[in-house]
């Protein structure tokens, strides 16, 4: 579909003005043509000698010559637009072929603008290459017939996605006249936006420019290594040597040429090709094999050397056939002669006094050959490293293939790896000195996961320890004093601003940890946990009450359960404890006790159950709750929380989590944030889901991650903004992913940590409480209540009767209460011999 779309706006501003032009030729042909080119330059000699051969074959084939104006310009864009101006209005030209650069181009316009002309619009077929992306919106009668940039520029983008290159850098010749600089620079990054490439850099200079050692130097300190240039052959040739002399070129460095380079290869001498051996170049593409080509080049040598014996290299470029075809065109014959294949880009790789050739297409990708015929076909691949690379670059660069590539090593250009020196966990970073090998050692889980991704990178590097904090750490990379930091950093919005991260490589999150308590303890006091102080409370008062209202059922019946006051509150707590662990049935007379036992015994037997049971639970088996449950209960108590490694927790703590006014402490070693949890000089201490597993691991026994875990970043490595190699990098973690290495490395250094702390500190327990006996402790009350007041309205029935004398109620009630005050403070002297008084009536509901 990106393809279908990229060709139908060719057609639009390309094919259909053309064709538009065509249409305006066919009322008659064109007879008086004006030429406008710049005959000291090589474009302008074979663009003029091509010209001359095209109307020497139009003028033998028809009866109506034309006639052909040039002039030379002598590259001066006012000498153009003067040419073009008397062109129109002294010879009448109805058209106008020239400007191989967009600044006698844009003059050539210019002049024709400003010219006086009585008919037609004469009609102008630009020769240059780059131009502006919308020169025909200002001059209507403007045909760009030499191909874009657009199709060099995708080809660029081509090249460095199948090398896997993310970024580059473009240098690109200006002047102080007007220029096109803009068009290549929009053009390019076009089309590295579709490959997930990055213009990182961009160098104009200026023509002439002499400063090229200090800008290639910057360049070098930079670290740029992939250069797209965009100049003349002259200032291409020169950049290219000192670059060689800085050792910025060959291996660990790639130079990629535009068309303005490499279309002039023809035309020099092999000692030059060979002075720019490694150069990659996109080179104009025209069948030199056909025919009709081979044709053209007999007649073009012999004029070319006539006109011009002072060229060593006669060979025909693009520059010659492009101009034999405008006049093809403006002669309404161009059909007869095949145009070039604008989609096609021939990339060439110099070689010792020439070059070798490989071809890309839009549509189809790379090849190594092109092939028109229909019978014939080519076989393009996605990837230059799939087409053969022997014949292409027999020598084998070091962009040959990807294995093979070694971008900075061979240059001595080694990344500087910031690592920290003092991360509490060690094993996650580890630095250290070996007295024996006089080296400092670096280890630990990040150290080998980052190990393992510059593996896969080849790239070369150095670690360097850094002593201050983790903020302080990655601003070092916009500094420049580091290339890279490998630490346990974890990837914030805020260092975003001074890095880049690769994608997170240990789980994300925050987890609070926090003491545990213990739900069972080996205190002296351990017996009376299985309840709860109410609990006890509540069974001591049920109990007291079952053995008076027993006590004050059985005393009429039992001399020895009376006598003194503080004889009957003896026999009263007797009776209840007694009752509570037997059934004493054979002691007792009245059926109202027995009934009030057999309940209130029910219910013991159930609370000494399970009494047995909590008791026993607690004895063997240990159950552990957090101290604290939630951040809600931090805040709540104001509570002082520990943190490292950065500002992290802090700004979370106050920015998320609403801590305004918290204390937060900070140690150097895991010991001392164990000592202050226990000790309760910290309530709780906030860790990085990777650091948490380490500390737990450690202190498996005392401590528990509680709460939530909070969304945060995760450890990254950090790079420079823009870093060239940042998305084979999170390829290369994401090899390590999946191939086990990176949960193997977990294992290595994270999960095989020992638990060291001591037995879990136990503090309060869980015990039963009355909630869970309220329906028996209402049976038994209820019932032993039921029995009382039963057994007070039989004895005060039984008590009328034996007295009616008493008339009044108020007597009555006063009478009975005496009389029962009377019984139970008669003293017995055996407690086990219930004697019956004699003059006490026989209970009716015992029949003992």
């Amino acid at each position: 579909m990106h393809n279908f779309a990229s060709y139908l706006i060719f057609l639009v501003a390309f094919v259909f003005p053309l064709f538009l032009l065509q249409a305006s030729l066919t009322t008659g042909s064109i007879t008086s043509i004006g030429v406008i080119l710049d005959q000291t330059s090589r474009p302008g000699k074979e663009a003029k000698v091509a010209i001359e051969i095209a109307i020497q074959d139009f003028n033998n084939k028809t009866n109506q010559p034309s006639v052909l104006y040039i002039h030379n310009s002598k590259n001066k864009p006012v000498r153009a637009a003067i040419a073009a101006k008397e062109l129109i209005e002294e010879q009448h030209v109805k058209a106008i072929v020239g400007g191989h650069t967009w600044e006698e181009a844009s003059a050539i316009a210019e002049g024709i603008s400003e010219a006086d002309y009585d008919h037609d619009n004469p009609v102008f077929l630009s020769l240059a290459s780059t131009t502006p992306l919308q020169p025909t919106e200002k001059w209507p009668f403007f045909v760009q017939f030499a191909a874009t940039q657009s199709t060099q520029m995708n080809a660029v983008a081509a090249i460095l996605q199948s090398w896997g290159i993310r970024q580059v850098t473009l240098i690109y010749e200006t002047s102080h006249v007007g220029t096109s600089s803009s068009s290549i620079i929009s053009y390019l990054s076009q089309a590295l936006r579709k490959t997930n490439c990055v213009l990182a850099h961009i160098l104009p200079l200026m023509s002439g420019s002499y400063s090229l050692n200090e800008e290639l130097e910057l360049l070098k300190k930079q670290q740029r290594q992939v250069f797209v240039i965009h100049t003349s052959l002259e200032l291409g040739i020169r950049l290219f040597q000192i670059a060689k002399k800085m050792e910025m070129t060959g291996d660990g460095y790639l130079w990629i040429a535009t068309n303005r380079i490499t279309d002039h290869f023809h035309s020099i001498n092999p000692t030059t090709i060979s002075s720019l051996k490694g150069m990659v170049g996109l080179k104009s593409y025209f069948p030199e094999d056909k025919p009709d080509f081979i044709n053209f080049r007999k007649r073009f040598h012999h004029k070319f050397h006539s006109d011009y014996p002072e060229e060593d290299q006669d060979e025909p470029g693009i520059f010659a056939l492009q101009g034999y075809n405008s006049v093809k065109f403006l002669e309404n014959n161009a059909l007869d002669w095949k145009r070039i294949p604008e989609t096609i880009v021939e990339i060439v790789y110099v070689i010792g006094k020439g070059y070798h050739s490989a071809y890309w297409t839009e549509e189809s990708g790379f090849s190594e050959t092109v092939e028109d015929d229909i019978n014939e076909k080519s076989i393009y691949m996605r990837s230059l490293d799939d087409i053969g690379i022997q014949a292409l670059w027999p020598v084998q660069p070091w962009y040959a293939h990807r294995r093979h590539r070694n971008l900075a090593e061979s240059s001595e250009v080694r990344m500087r790896v910031g690592v920290p020196a003092q991360s509490l966990f060690k094993q996650f970073v580890s630095v250290e000195f070996d007295s024996e090998k006089n080296q400092t050692v670096y280890s630990g889980f990040v150290i080998a996961v980052f190990d393992e991704m510059m593996r896969n990178l080849n790239l070369p590097y150095d670690y360097i320890p850094f002593n201050g904090s983790y903020d302080e750490l990655v601003r070092q990379i916009p500094e420049e004093k580091f290339d890279a930091i490998a630490g346990d950093v974890t990837i914030m919005a805020s260092k975003h601003d001074y890095a880049e991260f690769t994608q997170p490589y240990t789980e994300s999150g925050l987890e609070m940890i926090v003491p545990i308590r213990s739900r069972v303890s080996n205190q002296p006091w351990l017996f009376l946990k299985p309840f709860t102080a109410k609990m006890w409370w509540l069974i001591a008062a049920i109990t007291i009450y079952n053995g008076f209202i027993i006590w004050f059922i059985e005393k009429s019946h039992c001399k020895h359960l009376r006598g003194s006051f503080i004889t009957q509150v003896g026999v009263v707590f007797w009776l209840a404890f007694t009752t509570l662990f037997t059934l004493r049935g054979d002691k007792l007379h009245s059926n109202l006790s027995r009934i009030a036992v057999v309940v209130w015994l029910f219910v013991a037997l159930i609370i000494t159950q399970s009494y047995t049971a909590s008791l026993s639970s607690m004895l063997t088996a240990q159950r552990l709750e957090p101290t604290i449950t939630s951040v809600e209960m931090l805040r709540n108590i104001n509570a002082t929380v520990g943190y490292c490694n950065g500002s992290l927790v802090n700004q979370y703590l106050k920015n998320v989590l609403g801590f305004n006014t918290i204390k937060v402490n900070s140690y150097n070693s895991t010991r001392r944030y164990a000592e202050a949890l226990n000790s309760g000089e910290i309530a709780a201490i906030f860790l990085e889901v990777p650091a948490a597993k380490v500390f737990l691991a450690q202190y498996c026994k005392s401590f528990v991650r509680t709460g939530e875990t909070f969304k945060v970043g995760g450890f990254g490595f950090a790079f420079p903004r823009n870093f060239a190699y940042m998305s084979e990098a999170n390829k290369a973690i994401m090899n390590i992913t999946e191939s086990g290495k990176l949960k193997k490395f977990e294992d290595e250094y994270l999960i095989s940590e020992k638990c060291i702390d001591n037995e879990s500190f136990p503090n309060e327990d869980e015990r039963l409480s009355p909630q869970s006996f309220s329906v028996l402790f209402g049976l038994t009350g209820g019932t032993s209540t039921i029995a009382f007041i039963l057994y007070i309205i039989i004895s005060f029935i039984q008590f009328k009767n034996c007295n009616p004398e008493l008339t009044s109620f108020f007597q009555l009630i006063s009478a009975f209460v005496n009389d029962q005050m009377r019984q139970a403070s008669n003293v017995v002297a055996h407690a086990e011999s219930p004697i019956h008084h004699p003059d006490v009536p026989l209970d009716p509901w015992n029949r003992v």
